[in-house]
């Protein structure tokens, strides 16, 4: 056997291996952090890289954003953000295609903007796309590989191989994400449904006994909302609910949560705060709903108000079912009264 055929028969050797480890991650109950990370740290000892990279497509704001970077340059580049055709990896983003540079230096694609703030030099850079059905979910890069020229034909067949691996696992994982999505999502509004809220409330309860700490409980309801579909239809109604959701999840930060309770009735959960601190939250709302004009674009400038009723755990209740059941006597004392109004004691 000659040395040329012994090497080849070392890469098939290595190439086999590789695919069987990947092929057992893949079948892991690992996170789909957790399998790119093990898909990946494989390739980088196969290639042995000085620096390597997964980078991932944000479809919002069609960016390139840092999922993975291993190497000494890390901390530094980890939140550059690169604009789809930007830079070799934003070139192989756009293109779909693989690109080997040797050298960088005289390559128009290559950008800097990583090499100026991380006071790195890259050398040379072999960029893989990650495609499924023609459609690109990031690249893998790998920068500074000890021995580019000439990539071996095996190797290429390596890195497309795990680029397709890769690509089924974070297709998969954002297909179960999407599935559990919708499985906790109010259809109307995008907030969470009742269902799910029962849990958060019940999770936030236990957590608020473990720490000995606070947290507020706002139920709310919509004034004279049956007027809305009778002017305008029920279409239109669950349009506004939409609008509504969006409103409120625009409110929130931090771990702070909303769900639709059902009809026009909504529920917020305040992690962490007073009964005076979620007055001041319900007032900016309240404030922000009652000077939004909805569908103004449309010719509509639809005006809503609402009745709010707040509940603190535990000085107002101690259990889920008695924070929702103060919450909502509140809200409805003031729907009673006087409408657009907050009840918190």
């Amino acid at each position: 056997m000659s040395n040329e055929q012994l090497s080849d028969f070392e890469r098939i050797k290595r190439q086999v291996t590789i695919f069987n480890e990947i092929g057992k991650t893949l079948t892991s109950s690992l996170t789909i952090k957790e399998v790119l990370e093990k898909i990946f740290y494989k390739v980088a000892e196969y290639f042995n890289p000085e620096n390597w990279s997964l980078l991932l497509v944000d479809e919002a704001t069609q960016e390139l954003y840092f999922e993975l970077v291993v190497g000494n340059v890390a901390e530094k580049i980890k939140n550059i953000r690169l604009k789809i055709g930007e830079g070799v990896a934003g070139w192989v983003a756009q293109q779909g295609r693989p690109l080997f540079l040797p050298s960088v230096q005289d390559d128009p694609r290559f950008s800097t903007k990583a090499d100026d703030i991380s006071q790195f030099s890259t050398e040379s850079i072999i960029c893989i796309p990650l495609k499924i059905r023609n459609k690109v979910l990031g690249v893998i890069e790998l920068i500074n590989e000890k021995d580019i020229t000439p990539l071996h034909q095996y190797d290429i067949e390596v890195l497309h191989t795990v680029a397709e691996y890769a690509a089924i696992a974070l297709e998969n994982a954002k297909n179960y994400e999407q599935v559990q999505k919708l499985t906790i999502t109010d259809d109307l509004t995008g907030l969470y449904n009742s269902r799910h809220m029962h849990k958060l409330l019940q999770l936030e309860i236990e957590r608020s006994r473990q720490e000995d700490s606070s947290f507020s409980l706002i139920f709310f309801d919509l004034d004279f909302f049956k007027r809305v579909n009778d002017a305008h239809g029920h279409l239109m109604g669950s349009r506004l609910l939409g609008e509504v959701g969006k409103l409120v999840a625009g409110c929130l930060s931090g771990e702070q949560c909303a769900a639709r309770y059902g009809g026009d009735e909504f529920v917020i959960i305040l992690p962490y705060s007073s009964k005076q601190e979620a007055v001041q939250f319900c007032t900016q709302l309240r404030e922000k709903l009652n000077t939004t004009k909805f569908f103004a674009e449309e010719g509509l400038h639809i005006t809503l108000t609402a009745s709010f009723g707040i509940a603190t755990f535990p000085e107002d209740a101690e259990t889920k079912d008695q924070m929702l059941h103060s919450a909502d006597e509140r809200m409805y004392k003031v729907k009673d009264d006087h409408k657009d109004d907050i009840a918190y004691a």
